[in-house]
């Protein structure tokens, strides 16, 4: 498998699950700015969204988009319990976690990187990623993790978005500690070493 990402961007999730699962795949750098790879191919050939991450499986198809991508790696991994099974109800929240911080954090802090974006509408996101930060708080509760005491793949989605906070300006508020325990997790700490974001 190869794993197209780009150092620092949401695909570190799925490098993170990598990582954690014990799952074997070679790791291809795009760029963000080009769309081309180090080898100067046009990534558009590999993902017509131009997006990362994507997977490119044993058989030549391409998966993508964060959210199935790290569910299909832990379920190649069952052991690591980085997902529950298929079919069981806490893996339908697991799914629900992973579609919220898509939705809810991932596309509104994307927001925040368009510099063409008012200083008063800024403001307002700033306020909205806020208010989510304080409700994921209250669900986390004293779990260590989302799922309680396993980490899962919606540990490695939302420890990566709230990276971002470095880029953006942004108090991670009452998610600090979580970030700070997910952060000193050994193959998170050598992901972000890998990427050169481990500051």
């Amino acid at each position: 498998m190869k794993l197209y990402y780009s150092p620092g961007a949401c695909s570190m999730s799925p490098h993170i699950v990598l990582a954690e699962s014990g799952v074997a795949a070679e790791l291809v750098k795009v760029s963000l700015q080009s769309h081309k790879l180090e080898d100067g191919t046009d990534y558009y050939t590999i993902n017509s969204k131009g997006s990362v991450p994507a997977l490119r499986l044993d058989d030549g198809s391409v998966l993508t988009e964060g959210p199935a991508i790290v569910q299909y790696i832990a379920d190649k991994a069952p052991a690591s319990k980085l997902a529950p099974a298929n079919g069981t109800l806490e893996r339908y929240r697991l799914q629900e976690w992973l579609n919220y911080i898509t939705a809810e954090l991932h596309k509104t802090l994307s927001i925040l990187f368009d510099k063409s974006i008012t200083d008063d509408y800024r403001t307002a996101v700033r306020a909205k990623i806020a208010k989510r930060y304080e409700w994921v708080a209250k669900q986390l509760g004293d779990k260590p993790y989302l799922m309680g005491d396993t980490f899962t793949v919606a540990d490695a989605y939302l420890f990566t978005m709230l990276s971002w906070r470095d880029w953006l300006h942004l108090d991670l508020g009452p998610l600090q500690a979580y970030f700070d325990r997910v952060k000193a997790r050994p193959k998170v700490a050598e992901v972000l070493a890998a990427e050169g974001r481990n500051k």
